[in-house]
């Protein structure tokens, strides 16, 4: 990732919300393909979900922090930490319907997929259906994309695009 990075609080409290403050926060600065958006789970008197943006020049860095502070954001320098979930990364729109695995990797910044529960990496051939959501994590200085075995032989990624809340039923 690149050096130019900021944290926003905008005291969000769930992934959902924090994914359209990202895709918002891209429209309005204008980001481009090379720019990162995670979400960070801080865990502290007040639980929240903060966003980290990973811009690829120090002019842009200086006018996102700009408008988000205008705007009423609390802005930091730096991340959070290093285990982002990211939902803006080079390649993502290209990640819809099914693709190989090889394909994730070809089109995208993700660098590797593995499979929930297995220590081996899946076959570059095996088939991924994204259902449009394809939200990796930062591990170790990689983007790493969890997957788990679905219907027909396929994968999916563990993180589905609609979750149930806890307790919903009750």
């Amino acid at each position: 990732m690149t050096p130019y990075v900021l944290t926003v609080d905008a005291g969000v409290r769930d992934l959902r919300a924090a994914d359209r403050l990202l895709h918002t926060l891209a429209g309005e600065l204008a980001l481009d393909e090379g720019a990162f958006g995670c979400t960070h789970l801080v865990w502290d008197d007040t639980p929240r979900v903060v966003v980290s943006l990973a811009l690829p020049s120090e002019p842009l860095l200086r006018t996102a922090q700009e408008r988000l502070t205008a705007r009423g954001h609390q802005v930091s320098p730096g991340a959070p930490d290093a285990v982002g979930r990211a939902v803006l990364y080079p390649g993502v729109a290209e990640l819809t319907g099914t693709l190989t695995v090889g394909d994730v990797l070809a089109r995208s910044a993700i660098d590797c997929v593995t499979v929930l529960g297995s220590p081996i990496r899946p076959d570059p051939r095996a088939r991924l259906v994204t259902r449009d959501h394809v939200r990796p994590q930062w591990q170790h200085g990689e983007l790493v994309l969890t997957a788990m075995p679905a219907v027909g032989g396929t994968l999916v990624p563990f993180e589905v695009p609609a979750p149930t809340p806890c307790c919903a039923d009750h």
